[in-house]
């Protein structure tokens, strides 16, 4: 697809980076039975430290094209750099893809621009993000898996639709909300609530991700229900322009 094809089907211009002042910080996502970093989560900041809510709310609507674009090339520019070898999730706005495949090419040029594997992308997007068409939404996902990139639901369990997202379509991970997480080694309800969307999670062959871990208790009672995949304070906070490498994470042998 030419430039000039991608221009006519999504507005905006992401062509000059420096339109938006941003960069990324890099929170791992663990795998606690290896042990090791499986993946890294990339978080837009501001350049002097600016939280993502504080930047977004600088962002026009009719900019977000734009700026989920540039968000996604700046993303796989600093993994490319930092020298990250595990998958790279970057989050996008599904308001703000307008033709799935034609937004897909920027992604798809950036990975080829900074020889960053493009096999090695995971696309998550926020269930707090209302998104009323899911024709749509189900047409992003099915485009960006039929091009050989990961999906997943961020924040499941706090946002807009919940389980009428698995009835439409499936992603490869769920990444379940901290609101679930919080306190779940002595929290009946939630601990209940967990146990489903392992159940659902399991029949419908998709990949769990428990985030916002922030305790050893949280940790200790997710490990023993066979979570394999977290995310959270208690591993490592986000570091901006930098990966934190396995060594500094304590694993509680």
């Amino acid at each position: 697809m030419s430039k000039e094809q991608i221009q006519s089907i999504c507005p905006g211009n992401c062509d000059n980076l420096t339109q938006f002042a941003i960069t990324m910080a890099f929170q791992p996502v663990v795998d606690v039975e290896a042990q090791n970093i499986y993946a890294y989560e990339a978080l837009v900041r501001g350049l002097a430290g600016e939280s993502a809510g504080e930047v977004l709310a600088g962002v026009s609507e009719d900019q977000m094209y734009a700026f989920d674009q540039c968000c996604r090339v700046k993303a796989i520019e600093l993994a490319a750099k930092l020298g990250m070898t595990c998958r790279l999730n970057i989050n996008f706005m599904p308001n703000a893809v307008y033709h799935p495949r034609a937004c897909l090419q920027k992604t798809i040029n950036a990975a080829r621009e900074f020889n960053f594997p493009a096999e090695m992308i995971t696309f998550e997007f926020t269930e707090n993000e209302l998104v009323s068409d899911h024709a749509h939404l189900k047409n992003i996902i099915l485009t960006y898996q039929k091009n050989g990139y990961m999906t997943a639901i961020d924040d499941f369990g706090a946002g807009y639709s919940g389980l009428n997202l698995l009835a439409d379509f499936q992603t490869d991970k769920l990444k379940i909300d901290r609101q679930i997480i919080i306190n779940i080694d002595q929290d009946k309800p939630r601990q209940a609530i967990l146990a489903g969307i392992l159940l659902i999670a399991k029949e419908l062959g998709i990949s769990v991700v428990c985030e916002g871990v922030e305790t050893v208790q949280e940790y200790k009672y997710l490990k023993e229900q066979g979570i394999r995949y977290m995310q959270g304070y208690f591993f490592a906070r986000p570091k901006i322009e930098a990966l934190t490498p396995a060594s500094e994470i304590d694993w509680l042998f």
